[in-house]
């Protein structure tokens, strides 16, 4: 049986390439979409998301929108990183349907409370919309499957030299996020940094017909990430990999607390792995470069089977 994920993002280059990969993975039933601001401004997550979904042949996942910035301070965009568009080069026609009526928040408590134990809730973004969620309906930490997210770091950041984007960009829903009761599966830049997209991974992607020519290769050439010299990474894919085939990722358990108030440091998340069973997390810390690759290039080989005539 396929695992049941909602998946709630800011696209952004390497949420529509998860977007993609959860369709494309036949081990994955995308039940649902929920767009935050984070990589561009809220009517922007929005259009991508649904545009991405009808281009790879996934018109009929519902595309809910949330919030619209952080619920403590001033929204901050990364359009420096993603582009004016959010999709780096990719043009994609826009999308015909209209977001689904009602707020991201309520679509995640009432869809996880429908099918308690079974929905694994994944978040790319910002985590505005699961702090809300949470802090509305605290039951829904135990209803959940699993709670992954991209985000965070044992270490460096990406936005500052301590903080990871997306723990940056909302720190207190993060800290809210992070003490809500639940284990969070935290796949950071310890691991998101070694997906480069390679020239051979390129070159595979070319291959995929207008999957590879008009989404995932102009996205990943305008993609502005910092990263090796072995290509653009693809945070966001890790996440929803993580579901596919867990085995693909080392995970540590570890307490992790989020800093909001420091000068230097807001945005970090201070992660202690001498826990003895007092954890909040589990931490990727090491990946199988070339097993992730395979997994997702066979996920995008799908998505572009169904594409061609």
């Amino acid at each position: 049986m396929a695992a049941k994920i909602i998946l709630d993002c800011d696209p952004g280059i390497d949420d529509a390439l998860a977007i993609a990969f959860a369709h494309g993975h036949p081990g994955l039933e995308l039940v649902g979409i929920t767009t935050v601001a984070g990589n561009v401004g809220l009517a922007k997550t929005t259009a991508n998301a649904l545009a991405v979904c009808e281009f790879i042949g996934a018109a009929g996942t519902p595309v809910t929108a949330g919030c619209a910035g952080p619920f403590m301070r001033a929204a901050l965009d990364a359009r420096d990183v993603h582009g004016e568009s959010g999709l780096g080069g990719a043009v994609l026609p826009a999308a015909a349907a209209s977001p689904a009526p009602g707020h991201a928040i309520d679509f995640i408590i009432e869809t996880v409370r429908a099918d308690p134990g079974e929905i694994t809730l994944v978040a790319t973004g910002p985590l505005t919309n699961i702090a809300l969620a949470v802090r509305r309906e605290p039951r829904l930490a135990g209803w959940v499957r699993d709670f992954v997210i991209m985000g965070g770091s044992s270490g460096r950041g990406n936005t500052t030299p301590a903080a990871e984007y997306n723990i940056w960009a909302d720190p207190e829903a993060a800290a809210m996020v992070f003490g809500a009761g639940w284990t969070v599966i935290m796949l950071g830049l310890d691991v998101t940094l070694r997906t480069g997209a390679s020239p051979a991974v390129l070159q595979r992607m070319r291959e995929l017909g207008p999957l590879g020519t008009v989404l995932l290769l102009p996205a990943l050439e305008q993609y502005l990430s910092v990263g090796d010299s072995s290509g653009p990474p693809v945070h966001d894919v890790c996440a929803v990999a993580w579901v596919a085939q867990p085995e693909v990722f080392e995970l540590v358990p570890a307490r992790v607390q989020v800093e909001t108030a420091g000068q230097l440091t807001s945005g970090m998340t201070v992660t202690d792995f001498d826990v003895a069973g007092e954890g909040n997390a589990r931490v990727a810390m090491q990946i199988d470069v070339a097993g992730f690759w395979e997994l997702t290039l066979g996920a995008f080989g799908r998505v572009a089977a169904g594409l061609r005539p």
